[in-house]
């Protein structure tokens, strides 16, 4: 398997589709004013440390309420979360990335405490069954040989074991204390469905966020560690892993996907301005905003209850000519004029494979294809054609000259947009992923914690 499988198994709840999926949750759930958010502790400007200026630097070891975290569950657990990466990372940046591994390991025991408290035993069958399936997605059914491939990361079986452990007691444990006492009415599903039909033809956006809290103190290091984080992203890291490492906003659980929503959402005029100008694919940040720094990823774009034309099935006609590398330069540049010109004789698609035979090419043809699998800058050059018309050429003389040409397109219907159940769904699932970031935080509250 390689390094980018790993992101499909570092968190379990994508695997096993337990993690809830709020919907238009914001960076900050609540505004607070200014002054007070700026400095909420009432907290002197200048003051003189008595003791360690850095208490994170210690060794990563940690005992909560009992339970003894050591270095090698870190370090094994780092393991996950560089291989997910597919770069080499800093040493620097390991040792960031094992501070805050820490602290996902302290959550994750106490909510495996929290569960047993309230008698919600996870049967050792029940973890070695997730796991099998995830080695099952990615090795063939072979589970020894995921167990060899997480060794020779520097990680190990019983390190994901725990994690699958800590995602299972939990996702049970708000099942049962929480999501029984999350109402939502009728009437707030129709004042919802009322909203889309009302918004029909707007723009809506899926952002990924990944939100670092910061007082005024503490603004330059967490801006700095904000630009190593998209520095990172933008040489291939992944947002998701990042986000559920990283984010201290509610949507870390999901890999800082904040589902499909309107940028009013977002409540924060400067995000909306640079949102509105993202292209899909795009990353930003970090962006100061109120209580901290914003880092975002303009999954996709669309129109609220409106057919998507990059979902259009098309047949396509791929002409394509080949050169030899061998031959003179300015044989090469005769053979592609010959090509340009005799493309502009062709007569539709029925004369394609005629015509693609005289000029030495070749013809590939697929009629199904959906507009969106296509590279993106080909998407709107293709959704412009009419039946007959080819693309602009693209290639080189190493790897040949290729049109594609239009040959038949069916458009998608008019979406109706999500019904009432589904909506109910997610309004519910926000509702239980909120409360259940109160319940943490409480469980931090009252937690026996000492560092080694």
């Amino acid at each position: 398997m390689s390094a980018h499988s790993i992101s499909k198994f570092l968190s379990v709840a994508a695997v096993a589709s337990l993690a809830l999926s709020p919907i238009g949750v914001a960076a900050q759930e609540a505004e607070v004013p200014a002054a007070q958010a700026q400095n909420p502790l009432g907290l002197p400007s200048d003051f003189s440390m008595l003791g360690n200026s850095n208490p994170n630097v210690r060794k990563a070891t940690a005992v909560v309420n009992g339970y003894v975290i050591t270095g090698t569950d870190v370090d094994q657990r780092t393991a996950l979360l560089v291989a997910a990466n597919q770069q080499e990372m800093s040493a620097e940046e390991i040792e960031r990335v094992k501070t805050q591994v820490l602290r996902n390991l302290i959550d994750e025991t106490l909510q495996i405490q929290a569960a047993e408290a309230q008698e919600i035993s996870i049967e050792q069958a029940e973890i070695d069954q997730t796991y099998a399936r995830i080695a099952a997605q990615n090795f063939e059914q072979r589970p020894q040989a995921m167990d060899e491939y997480l060794s020779n990361l520097g990680s190990s079986a019983n390190s994901l074991k725990r994690q699958i452990h800590g995602e299972l007691a939990w996702q049970r444990l708000l099942r049962r204390n929480i999501a029984p006492f999350v109402n939502v009415s009728s009437d707030e599903v129709n004042e919802l469905i009322e909203r889309l039909e009302a918004s029909r033809g707007t723009d809506e956006y899926r952002l990924g966020e990944i939100f670092l809290s910061a007082t005024p103190e503490t603004a330059a290091q967490v801006e700095s560690n904000g630009q190593q984080i998209v520095e990172q992203l933008r040489q291939g890291g992944s947002f998701v892993a990042y986000a559920r490492q990283f984010s201290e906003a509610s949507t870390a659980a999901v890999g800082g996907d904040l589902g499909w929503i309107q940028l009013a959402q977002l409540k924060n005029a400067a995000l909306e301005s640079v949102a509105r100008e993202m292209s899909p694919g795009q990353l930003v940040g970090p962006i100061q905003i109120p209580g901290g720094y914003w880092i975002g990823l303009l999954i996709d774009k669309r129109q609220v209850l409106m057919a998507d034309p990059r979902d259009a099935v098309l047949s396509l006609k791929q002409i394509q000519i080949a050169f030899d590398q061998s031959t003179p330069q300015n044989q090469r540049n005769a053979k592609l004029e010959a090509f340009l010109q005799g493309i502009q004789q062709l007569r539709g698609c029925g004369d394609a494979e005629s015509g693609a035979a005289a000029l030495g090419a070749t013809v590939v043809t697929n009629d199904q294809i959906a507009a969106r699998a296509l590279p993106e800058q080909l998407q709107p050059i293709i959704l412009n054609l009419q039946l007959g018309q080819t693309t602009p050429p693209f290639g080189s003389f190493e790897e040949g000259v290729r049109v594609l040409m239009l040959c038949g397109r069916d458009d998608p219907k008019a979406a109706g947009g999500p019904d009432f159940d589904t909506l109910m769904g997610q309004l519910e699932e926000e509702r239980i992923q909120r409360r259940a970031q109160r319940y943490l935080r409480d469980l931090r509250n009252d937690a026996y914690i000492e560092y080694n």
